[in-house]
C-alpha cells in the first residue's frame, strides 16, 4: 500500500456533500438547459460557501444546510424549473 493517508470526513461535511449531490441528482430530471443552470448555481453556491463561511461556524452551516435542504426539496418539484429563484412553472402543476 502507498502512503496516502485518507482524510474521513465529519458528519457536517458529509451532509454537505450528501445536499451538493442530491442537487445535481435533481438537475438531471429537468430540461438540457434548466440541468446546466442549476449545475451551475449549485457549483457557484458551493464553491463560493467553502471559500466564505468559517469551518467552524457551525450554526451557519447548519442554517445554509437546512436553506438547502427546502431549496432541493422545492427543485424535487415536477412544476420546478429553475434554481436561482426558484421560478416555479404554474402550468405544470395540476
Amino acid at each position: 500500500m502507498g502512503g496516502t493517508k485518507v482524510q474521513r470526513l465529519s458528519g457536517m461535511q458529509k451532509q454537505v456533500l450528501s445536499l451538493y449531490r442530491g442537487f445535481l441528482r435533481v438537475a438531471r430530471s429537468k430540461s438540457e438547459e434548466e440541468r446546466r443552470n442549476i449545475e451551475s448555481v449549485v457549483n457557484q453556491e458551493f464553491r463560493r460557501n467553502s471559500k466564505e463561511v468559517d469551518r467552524k461556524n457551525f450554526q451557519y452551516i447548519e442554517y445554509l444546510l437546512r436553506r438547502g435542504n427546502k431549496q432541493l426539496d422545492q427543485l424535487r418539484k415536477p412544476g420546478t424549473i429553475g434554481l436561482s429563484s426558484l421560478q416555479i412553472d404554474f402550468s405544470k402543476i395540476s
